[in-house]
């Protein structure tokens, strides 16, 4: 049996909606300090090749935080760490902002390094990538340089 009509059942709950996941900023910046020292501590194996007898090596490599990575690490997902970004205090932007910066800080790094293919990160971290073209004296000279999301340019 359906309620009534204009009832007012609903004044009688003792809360709306569901807790929050993270109640506070400093619990939400405390798990994913979690996740990187976890991250942190993970490493691949990359395959080279070294020598003049072309001997294989194996080196350990870092590997990357990524927000997927911390999502589930959290056991959020994409979306609802999305969502939720949207419609929380300044206090989780504050702390959201920290946890995208030393992602992202840490994919930049590792690529300029080396250890992580700086085209997948560049992608990752929303750069374009553009071949341009110097007409030098004798030469032509070509050079790549990645379009940061906030409009600055880095020449490689």
């Amino acid at each position: 049996m359906a309620a009534p009509t204009g009832n007012q059942f609903w004044k009688k709950r003792s809360k709306h909606g569901r807790d929050r996941i993270f109640a506070t900023p400093e619990i939400l910046l405390e798990a994913a300090y979690e996740y990187f020292e976890y991250q942190s501590k993970q490493s691949w194996v990359k395959k080279d090749f070294k020598g003049k007898d072309v001997v294989e090596v194996d080196i350990p490599t870092s590997s990357p935080f990524t927000k997927a990575g911390l999502c589930i690490f959290l056991g959020v997902s994409t979306s609802y760490f999305r969502e939720f970004k949207r419609g929380c205090s300044k206090d989780f932007l504050t702390a959201i902002g920290l946890i995208e910066n030393i992602i992202e800080t840490q994919q930049f790094e590792g690529a300029a390094v080396g250890a992580y293919n700086a085209n997948i990160i560049a992608h990752e971290l929303g750069m374009k990538n553009k071949q341009l073209e110097d007409q030098s004296k004798d030469e032509e000279k070509t050079r790549t340089v990645f379009k940061m999301p906030d409009g600055q340019t880095l020449e490689i």
